[in-house]
């Protein structure tokens, strides 16, 4: 993953959602995720929820279904989730 890509992805939410999410407050809800959080499609959609709610965008069931499935598909790998996240900003 790229070294900016964090501090990146962040100001793009900021942009796109119009409000101001501090890193202290991604840094929190991240802690919150454990391994198991994203084998759960329960736990994972909760996820989504939370962050949709934080960053104030909605998030249509479409998108948690495309969500759930490329975390699934992807095997955590993190250059996956990179590209899962540019996927995601693009929506």
């Amino acid at each position: 993953m790229s070294k900016n890509f964090p501090k990146d992805a962040l100001k793009a939410i900021n942009k796109k959602g119009g409000k101001n999410i501090s890193e202290n407050a991604v840094k929190k809800l991240a802690g919150t995720v454990k391994p198991d959080t994203l084998q759960s499609e329960t736990q994972l959609r909760q996820l989504i929820k939370q962050v949709s709610a934080m960053a104030n965008i909605p998030v249509s069931e479409d998108t948690v279904r495309d969500i759930v499935g490329a975390v699934k598909k992807s095997g955590m790998n993190p250059s996956n989730m990179e590209a899962l996240m540019k996927m995601m900003m693009k929506k």
